[in-house]
C-alpha cells in the first residue's frame, strides 16, 4: 500500500497497540509470542509491558488497572497454557463490565488440527469469558483487528475482548498503515428517549421517599457531578451496589452507603426496603445489590433503570421503565426533566439520614476477637488516615464486607476496587499492581487473605521488582473462611475442606524481598501503614483475625442467619 512501510506482524501490532493509546501491557511471555516481544523491546518504552508471574494474575493486574483509570487494560498471553490460565480472570472482568483486550499468541496456522504442542480451540476456550473472540487470519489485518477490539471493548457494555494472532501471523511482513485511534470510555454518550425520560422525572417527581442506587455504570461513565446533581435536587438519598461505591463522597448529606446484601449499612437496606420509588443506575439490581429483593422489593416501589444495554435495563424488575443509553446522558436529562424538591422536605430528609448514620455509628458493638485482631477495627482505623489519598483493593472474601460498610471515600471516584463479579480470590496481590501503574506516585492499599496469597503469592515479587508503593494488609485466619462461615450458619457446623494451618505469611513476603511484619495491635497497623505510604515502598504486613463464623462481618444473610433466619440466600 502507498506509503506503508513493511513491518513484521510484531511491530505492526505493537505500533497498533500504542496508536490506541495502549501504555502498559501486563502479561508473561511464551513460545508463540516471542515476535511480539522482540517488537516490544523495540518500541522505546512506548508501551511499558509489566511482567506477572501467571496469566490470571496479569488479568488481574489489567482489570484494575482499568477501573480505576477508565481505559482499556491490555494483556498479553501465549498459547496452551498460558490461554487456560487466563481465563480464570476474565470471567470476572466480563461479569463487572470491565473493558480490556487480551492478547493471545497460538501456534503457526498450518499447525492446527495436528495435535501440536499447546493446541486449543482458543474460539471456544475465550466464548464463555469474552464479548468478542477474532483470530487474525494475515498480518496485514493486524490494524483494523486492534482498532475492531478497542471499540467492543469500549461500546455498549464494556468488557473484555480476545484477538488471536497465529505465531505465522505475528512473523509475516507486510505495509500497511497503523489506523487504530483511541478508544473512549464511554465510546458514545447515547441519550434515552425523551418519552420515557418524562415518564421517569414524572415518577420521580411524585415519590415521597425516592431513592437512587448507583453501580459502576456512574464510574464508566464519569457521572458523579451529574449523579450528585440530581440526588440533591431530588433530595433523593443516593445507595450503592459495591461496584458502584465512591458514586457519590462519603460526606455527601445525601450518601446512604452501600445496599444489599454484602457490606451493606442496616439503615441502607431499611431505607430501600420502604421507597416509593427507586431509580438504579448502571447496576444488574440482582440478589446481592438488592437483599435478595427486598431492598428494594419487586412489588413495592416504582423502578426506573439506566443502562447502557436494552436487554439488562429493567430486567430483574419487571414492569420497570428502562432508561437505555449512558448514564451521564440521561442524569443530565434527568436533572433538567425534574422539578427542584421543596426546602423543607429537603432538610426533612437530610436530617433523617443523619440521624441514622449517628445512630449507625453509635451502636457498633465492641467486639471480641478472642486475642486476634477485629478486621472492622483495622478497616476503620486505616480508613481515617489513608481515605484522602489511597486507592484500595480488596479480596472477595473477608476484607470485601468491611471495606463496603466502613471504607468511606471523601471524594467521589472509584478508589475502592472489589470483585463482586464472580468474586475471584487471589485478585487484590496482582490487582493492586495494576493500579500502582494506572496511579504512579499513590499510594496503594491491598487487603487480601491466606487464601488468596496460596494462590497469587507470586505478585509480591512483581511489586517489590518494580518497588510499587503497596501496602498489603493480609488477613490471616487460617481457613477459607467465606465457606466455613456457610458451614456453620447453615449446615450445622459440618466443616469440611476448609482449614489450613496457620503460616508464617510475613516471612514468605520477605522471601520476595519485602519489608513484612506480624504487627500486635491497631496501633501498631496503624503506624506501619503510615510509615508504607511515607517511603512509598512495598510493604506486607500479616494480621491474625478470627474466622468469619468466630467474628460475623456485615453481611446482612449471616446476620439474619444467627438470629435465627437459617434460609439460605439465593444469589
Amino acid at each position: 500500500m502507498s506509503g506503508a512501510i513493511e513491518r513484521s506482524g510484531g511491530q505492526i501490532l505493537v505500533d497498533s497497540l500504542i496508536a490506541a493509546g495502549t501504555q502498559f501491557i501486563f502479561g508473561v511471555p511464551g513460545d508463540t509470542g516471542v515476535e511480539f516481544y522482540d517488537a516490544l523491546r523495540a518500541c522505546g518504552g512506548k508501551i511499558r509491558h509489566v511482567l506477572a508471574n501467571d496469566e490470571r494474575c496479569a488479568v488481574f493486574m489489567a482489570d484494575v488497572f482499568a477501573r480505576t483509570s477508565n481505559r482499556v487494560g491490555v494483556v498479553e498471553v501465549s498459547s496452551g497454557g498460558g490461554a487456560t490460565f487466563a481465563v480464570g480472570g476474565l470471567g470476572e472482568a466480563l461479569a463487572a463490565s470491565v473493558p480490556l483486550v487480551l492478547i493471545a499468541s497460538d501456534i503457526q496456522t498450518r499447525s492446527r488440527g495436528t495435535g501440536a504442542i499447546t493446541e486449543t480451540d482458543v474460539v471456544a476456550l475465550f466464548a464463555g469469558v469474552t464479548k468478542r473472540q477474532e483470530i487474525v487470519s494475515t498480518t496485514s489485518a493486524i490494524p483494523q483487528a486492534v482498532t475492531l477490539a478497542f471499540a467492543a471493548a469500549t461500546s455498549g457494555r464494556p468488557g473484555p475482548v480476545v484477538l488471536i494472532l497465529p505465531e505465522d501471523v505475528l512473523e509475516g511482513h507486510a505495509a500497511v498503515p497503523t489506523q487504530t485511534t483511541p478508544s473512549n470510555l464511554p465510546s458514545e454518550r447515547l441519550p434515552a428517549s425523551d418519552k420515557s425520560v418524562a415518564i421517569a422525572a414524572a415518577i420521580l417527581a411524585a415519590a415521597t421517599r425516592p431513592a437512587i442506587v448507583s453501580g459502576s455504570g456512574v464510574h464508566w461513565s464519569a457521572a458523579w457531578t451529574e449523579l450528585t446533581a440530581l440526588s440533591e435536587k431530588l433530595a433523593a438519598p443516593v445507595a450503592t451496589t459495591i461496584h458502584g461505591k465512591g458514586a457519590i463522597s462519603a460526606l455527601n448529606l445525601m450518601s446512604l452507603g452501600i445496599v444489599g446484601s454484602n457490606g451493606a449499612r442496616p439503615y441502607a437496606n431499611d431505607y430501600l426496603a420502604h421507597a416509593d420509588a427507586v431509580l438504579f443506575i448502571g447496576t444488574r439490581a440482582n440478589s446481592t445489590d438488592t437483599n435478595g429483593f427486598t431492598s428494594p422489593p419487586r412489588n413495592g416501589p416504582a423502578v426506573i433503570q439506566i443502562d447502557i444495554e436494552a436487554e439488562r435495563a429493567g430486567r430483574n424488575f419487571p414492569g420497570s421503565v428502562p432508561l437505555v443509553g449512558d448514564a451521564r446522558a440521561i442524569l443530565d436529562q434527568l436533572h433538567r426533566a425534574v422539578p427542584q424538591v421543596a426546602e423543607d422536605i429537603s432538610r426533612a430528609r437530610i436530617a433523617e439520614l443523619a440521624g441514622r448514620r449517628t445512630e449507625w455509628r453509635s451502636v457498633q458493638p465492641s467486639r471480641p476477637a478472642n486475642g486476634q485482631l477485629d478486621p472492622y477495627e483495622i478497616i476503620s482505623a486505616i480508613s481515617r488516615i489513608a481515605a484522602d489519598d489511597a486507592i484500595v483493593v480488596g479480596e472477595p472474601g473477608t476484607p470485601t464486607p468491611y471495606l463496603s460498610s466502613y471504607w468511606e471515600i471523601p471524594q467521589a471516584g472509584r478508589r475502592v476496587v472489589l470483585p463482586r463479579g464472580h468474586g475471584p480470590m487471589g485478585y487484590a496481590l496482582p490487582g493492586a499492581i495494576g493500579a500502582a501503574m494506572a496511579h504512579p506516585g499513590k499510594p496503594i492499599i491491598a487487603f487480601t487473605t491466606d487464601g488468596s496469597l496460596l494462590m497469587a503469592c507470586g505478585a509480591l515479587e512483581t511489586a517489590k521488582r518494580l518497588r510499587l508503593p503497596i501496602t498489603y494488609i493480609h488477613f490471616n485466619n487460617a481457613s477459607l473462611g467465606w465457606i466455613k462461615a456457610l458451614q456453620h450458619l447453615y449446615f450445622d457446623r459440618r466443616f469440611f475442606g476448609v482449614d489450613f494451618e496457620r503460616f508464617d505469611a510475613a516471612a514468605i513476603a520477605r522471601g520476595f524481598g519485602l519489608e513484612a511484619s506480624r504487627p500486635a495491635n491497631v496501633d501498631d497497623i496503624v503506624a506501619a501503614v503510615k510509615g508504607g505510604m511515607k517511603s512509598m515502598t512495598p510493604l506486607f504486613l500479616d494480621v491474625w483475625v478470627p474466622a468469619e463464623h468466630e467474628l460475623l462481618p456485615p453481611v446482612a444473610p449471616w446476620v439474619a442467619a444467627a438470629q435465627g433466619d437459617v434460609n439460605r440466600p439465593i444469589y
